[in-house]
């Protein structure tokens, strides 16, 4: 079977003059959009992503912080200086790395960035919103999955999605979205039983795993549509969660690198674009 290649660069060129005209409009006010973009570590996926929403803004004459932290950072200490970038009001939003490395809490530095200066969702109070169906905000990635899956026109309303992972930036929101777009959703995680059986039932499947090539294709059926979100860097490379052999079982697939990815990163800039 041919397999639609969901490629992300068509579905982020359809958010960059609308984001690129709000930044000119903040510049014709004397204000600057600035990203603060937090990196706690030396974890290789996290600096890649950082790394590509660096070079994203600067297209669109976005300007970004860079603050880098070693691993062994006290959380006081990371949290004290987002409340500094909290009240900073040359700062517009605030993006941490996630996941924070351990012992730090994730969810204590998420909840630590105001709502107001959210770009992805962290916040309690936004994630809140979130789930009850308040305005527009949502993590990046999930909202990259959604616009993907509908700017190539996947019909979601009464099909078998099957989301792999409930982690709280992407597994848990982005089930909360399929369920909102009328999807039977089921969500698989690590304590998941015959999981193969599962997903070989899923007309859509959501891969957020974190582990390279996890899904195969004896674990999905004829023409289902994979979601591959997984950041993985093995020798040197990046790869998803997603093993590549699905083409030509699968009937649409987003790939690794050049898939969600990079909606995702445009996904940063129009949150971050709309605070302006």
């Amino acid at each position: 079977m041919e397999t639609l290649l969901m490629k992300g660069k068509p579905v982020a060129d359809a958010y960059r003059e609308t984001i690129i005209a709000r930044v000119a409009r903040a510049l014709e006010k004397g204000r600057k959009v600035t990203l603060a973009i937090i990196v706690v570590g030396d974890d290789p996926a996290s600096h890649v992503y950082k790394d590509r929403l660096m070079k994203l803004a600067d297209s669109m004459g976005i300007y970004v912080k860079e603050i880098l932290y070693p691993a062994d950072v006290k959380q006081e200490d990371l949290l004290r200086d987002i409340a500094r970038m909290n009240h900073n009001r040359y700062i517009t939003g605030v993006l941490p790395m996630m996941p924070m490395p351990e012992p730090l809490s994730s969810d204590a530095v998420g909840t630590a960035v105001t709502a107001s200066k959210d770009v992805d969702c962290l916040n309690v109070k936004n994630v809140g919103d979130m789930y009850l169906g308040y305005g527009t905000m949502s993590p990046c990635t999930p909202r990259a999955c959604m616009a993907t899956l509908e700017h190539y026109g996947i019909e979601l309303e009464g099909r078998h999605a099957v989301v792999i992972g409930r982690s709280n930036v992407v597994g848990k929101p982005v089930a909360n979205l399929l369920l909102n777009k009328n999807a039977t959703v089921t969500v698989c995680h690590s304590k998941t039983k015959n999981l193969a059986e599962i997903t070989r039932t899923a007309d859509v499947i959501v891969a957020a795993v974190g582990k390279p090539c996890f899904v195969t294709p004896d674990m999905i059926k004829e023409g289902a549509v994979i979601v591959d979100v997984g950041i993985n860097v093995v020798d040197g490379k990046l790869v998803g969660d997603v093993d590549p052999a699905v083409v030509g079982k699968a009937g649409a697939y987003t790939p690794v690198p050049g898939g969600i990815g990079v909606v995702s990163n445009m996904m940063v800039m129009d949150l971050l674009t709309r605070k302006e």
